[in-house]
């Protein structure tokens, strides 16, 4: 039997349930939604999870269509989800988790005796460390993104190759390779000892079919690259960003972009311009490095010094 809270499954089964993680202002129980699916032959073990941010819904998305279309019959190992890891922000489509005003994936390890964030965390990260390899599934909330997979763990780190094959396998086209902030499960994994990634899948609040899609492939290409499904994975070069350049406004007032997000751009081209509400010309941004447009703002208005887009930068193939 495999286990995942009340998920219980034995070899060629299938089960749901809920991961306890306490209880909500009523006192009524917070339950995580769960599934365990254990292969019919041994193998190793994947661990999914969404939503860690309560309001990057794509990775909810993946999920909810990946599960149904696993047979144990053909599965050689385990694969165990876990569909919203935010419980309380995902109730209110909001990013952070309104009980602490915390951001969740900047909580991990956890603590089982912490905030509320922190004992998520925990029960997460327990979940995600008894496995082989972790997929944690996010978007760009309130920015568009291009597709990318990020590898958080940092170059130097014993598990940097490891982490970057998963990368490659999942195949989103993109790899950003920078060491992420403490406290993210991508992250902090690998200080544990199994190898995770963090695929970015497209950007802005809501629920986007295409992005969704690449996620969906991802996770296929990465149970049949690591002998989970027969088949091959499209191991393909993908285009791998090391560093950004971020860009604000020098002036209020209103955003139109000169370049497609995803679009190459060298150092000196137009990024973006700022005009009054009439459409007078403010100021124009240009790129300080050759790169990519990585990610934008989604919403045209600015204030002075207020973000608008990222460049990335230190480019090559993987």
């Amino acid at each position: 039997m495999i286990s995942l809270g009340s998920a219980s499954a034995a070899p060629g089964e299938t089960d749901t349930g809920r991961l306890d993680v306490g209880e909500a202002r009523d006192g009524s129980a917070v339950g995580l939604p769960v599934a365990v699916v254990n292969g019919a032959a041994d193998g190793d073990t994947l661990y999914l999870q969404a939503a860690s941010d309560g309001d990057e819904l794509n990775g909810v998305g993946v999920i909810s269509r990946v599960i149904p279309r696993l047979d144990p019959a053909d599965l050689s190992g385990a694969v165990l989800a876990v569909g919203v890891v935010n419980y309380h922000a995902f109730q209110i489509a909001e990013h952070r988790n309104p009980i602490d005003d915390t951001k969740l994936n900047r909580a991990y390890p956890g603590d089982p005796n912490g905030s509320s964030s922190e004992r998520i965390a925990h029960a997460t990260f327990d979940a995600a460390t008894d496995a082989d390899l972790v997929v944690d599934l996010h978007q760009g909330s309130t920015s568009r993104m291009i597709e990318e997979v990020r590898v958080r763990c940092g170059r130097h780190h014993h598990l940097h190759g490891d982490c970057l094959k998963l990368a490659k396998t999942f195949g989103a086209g993109h790899i950003l390779d920078q060491k992420g902030p403490d406290g993210q499960l991508a992250r902090a994994a690998p200080d544990d000892g199994t190898p995770a990634i963090d695929p970015e899948l497209g950007g802005s609040v809501g629920w986007d079919e295409q992005s969704i899609q690449v996620g969906v492939e991802g996770v296929f290409n990465v149970l049949r690259g690591y002998d989970f499904l027969d088949g091959d994975a499209p191991r393909e070069p993908q285009t791998r960003a090391r560093d950004f350049n971020r860009h604000g406004a020098p002036a209020g007032g209103v955003v139109s972009f000169s370049a497609d997000l995803g679009s190459r751009v060298s150092r000196g081209d137009d990024l973006f311009e700022v005009t009054d509400v009439f459409g007078r010309h403010r100021s124009t941004v240009t790129a300080d490095a050759d790169g990519i447009l990585w990610r934008t703002r989604r919403l045209p208005q600015v204030a002075t010094g207020e973000y608008v887009c990222s460049v990335a930068t230190g480019l090559d193939e993987y």
